[in-house]
């Protein structure tokens, strides 16, 4: 590959990490504000977030073990 074809490949890539990295903020203040919006209106408790959590990556672990 020429250096002229990799800088532009360098570029693309950096182009696909910079606008992955703005989704990434989207869903998780998206998300966020879910469990905020959830927790103020008293439908649920933090520790029931965090019970869940945990529970939904123990399960994950689980499966990626199989």
């Amino acid at each position: 590959m020429r250096s002229t074809e990799y800088g532009w490949h360098f570029l693309d890539l950096a182009s696909q990490v910079s606008d992955m990295k703005h989704d990434h903020y989207r869903q998780l203040l998206a998300v966020s504000t879910l469990i905020e919006l959830l927790v103020e209106k008293g439908l649920l408790t933090p520790d029931e977030i965090r019970d869940k959590a945990a529970e939904m990556e123990a399960e994950l672990d689980r499966q990626l073990l199989l």
